[in-house]
Formats: structure tokens, sequence, C-alpha cells
């Protein structure tokens, strides 16, 4: 009886860990996710590198990386930044 009752408290811990990593990642990916965009073109010599955002959020969007540490969010459907994003390379991974 005890082996019984000790496999259902494994089988609950594991089932709450799992859930709990699961939420982790996602608001990971929910922190990534763009809400409001540039309007206007951004220039290209402002621009350092892109990073999409991700598969998880709303809108599909990139996020440009600009010089002086800011950062700017376009939808990527705009046909200035698929151009842009054709002759452009990814951001690296920090």
């Amino acid at each position: 009886m005890k082996l019984v009752t000790m496999a259902l408290v494994c089988l609950l811990l594991a089932t709450v860990w799992l859930q709990d990593v699961d939420s982790m990642s996602m608001h990971v990916s929910a922190s990534r996710c763009c809400f409001s965009f540039v309007a206007k073109k951004i220039p290209w010599n402002k621009i350092q590198c892109y990073r999409n955002t991700s598969s998880n959020c709303s809108y599909k969007a990139t996020i440009f990386k600009l010089k002086g540490r800011r950062e700017s969010c376009v939808l990527t459907e705009d046909t200035w930044v698929q151009a842009y994003l054709k002759k452009m390379k990814p951001c690296l991974p920090k």
C-alpha cells in the first residue's frame, strides 16, 4: 500500500512541476511581443540588426535593434520591412 501511495505522490509532483515549467516558458515568450508599432520607415543606417517576436504573440512583428541601444517594433508584413530583412542579419542571441 505504501508503494502505491508513494507512486501517486511522485506522479502528482511531476505533473505540478511540468505545469510550472510550461507556464514559465509561456511567460518568457509573451514578454517578447510587440503591441505598438513604428508607422514610418526607419532609415537603414540607424538599424544594427533584427529579431522576430515569438510565434505566440498576437502580431507577426520584427524588433529592430537601433543604434543607441534602443529597439523599435515594426510589422513584418510591411513591404519596406521585408526588403530590409532580405539584406540584414539577425541579432546574435544573448
